[in-house]
């Protein structure tokens, strides 16, 4: 008898596995499957097991291909399975060709007499995928919500970061998903932020990669009220649920499209922009209206500096800007009392009501 063994974390069992087990199988006429058990899991790779190692265990042991299973437990980074492997004494070591571990691992085999064997890449029989990738679609989710700025708008996008400013934002409902996208497109509200999201990708990154800044998926991920640290990264300075602004946003359509990657060079006022998210900060931490409305306002004369056309005025409204890079798509309108806000919706078809959304974790 021919003894092959194997070794991984197997973490949410998949086809790719399946495969990896039937070519390893091939080279011998038993099989020894070892996986990684949940306390070396969270040692090595500082995460929880996505399922209990006795489901995997059940799950492995009763696939044909699989002779034996058996759970690692050793603490030796990259060698979890030593103590079956020197027990089992197997002729072969199967391993995949990008092991980072092939160094231990081969002195290893050299103590029993084991041939090591990196199996090369063949093509997937099955699409490709991954436990991680399975683990991001399991969590990525059905609906996401949109969100308005108060201040601190290009503060979040790393070249123009500035130490100790602010970015000030708000998760609204209604939210949107892949089926359903209640407002316009290129708008203001984030929406690459929340496709990206929708759909399983890392959305952070995604909007560095077009070249903006990452307030974006980072409100629409977090939801609330947030303020945040100006840097190259989102750093959370402190979140409320947004109860206060209930009754009080509304948005109105400008009816040209908005395009921030165009406009994130252009000349604009960072000094005015930054003292804007400061006063923003201020009103979200005490939940302030008025003194909202006055931070908004100093968003949007920055916007107006920067060559935007003025936005119309409307009865009761505290404050206005543009949303995001602004030049187009929607602004935000900061009302005093939700009757305001209620009138100027009524008041024609391009605007509408909006509220603060948090999800409670």
């Amino acid at each position: 008898m021919k003894k092959v063994f194997i070794s991984g974390c197997y973490d949410i069992l998949h086809a790719g596995h399946i495969q990896f087990f039937r070519e390893a199988r091939a080279l011998g006429s038993h099989l020894t499957v070892c996986f990684a058990s949940d306390a070396v899991l969270w040692e090595h790779k500082k995460r929880r097991t996505s399922i209990p190692q006795d489901h995997k265990l059940a799950l492995m042991t009763a696939l044909e291909v699989i002779d034996q299973v058996v759970i690692g437990d050793c603490e030796e980074l990259g060698l979890d399975f030593k103590d079956h492997f020197l027990k089992i004494r197997p002729d072969v070591l199967a391993v995949t060709e990008d092991d980072q571990y092939a160094d231990i691992k081969r002195a290893l085999c050299a103590e029993v007499g084991a041939e090591y064997i990196a199996l090369p890449k063949t093509p997937p029989q099955f699409t490709p995928v991954s436990s991680s990738s399975i683990v991001r679609n399991i969590r990525t989710p059905a609906q996401a919500p949109l969100r308005v700025d108060f201040g601190g708008g290009w503060l979040d996008v790393p070249h123009h970061a500035r130490d100790g400013a602010y970015i000030v934002n708000c998760a609204i409902s209604p939210m949107v998903s892949l089926n359903e996208w209640d407002y316009e497109i290129k708008s203001g509200l984030g929406g690459s932020g929340a496709w990206a999201l929708l759909n399983g990708n890392d959305a952070v990154e995604s909007e560095l990669n077009l070249g903006v800044g990452w307030q974006d998926p980072a409100i629409i991920r977090e939801t609330g009220v947030c303020v945040w640290r100006s840097g190259p990264r989102p750093v959370l300075h402190f979140k409320r649920n947004g109860d206060f602004l209930r009754g009080h946003m509304a948005l109105h359509y400008t009816d040209t499209p908005h395009d921030t990657p165009d406009n994130v060079d252009n000349r604009r006022d960072y000094d005015l922009i930054e003292q804007a998210a400061a006063s923003a900060k201020e009103a979200v931490f005490a939940g302030d209206i008025p003194k909202l409305g006055e931070a908004v306002s100093l968003s949007y004369a920055a916007q107006l500096e920067e060559g935007m056309l003025e936005l119309p005025a409307a009865e009761g409204c505290v404050g206005r800007k543009y949303c995001g890079g602004g030049w187009g798509g929607y602004a935000l309108y900061l009302f005093a009392n939700s009757q305001a806000r209620d009138a100027f919706v009524a008041s024609a078809n391009c605007n509408r009501a909006i509220e603060p959304y948090i999800t409670i974790r």
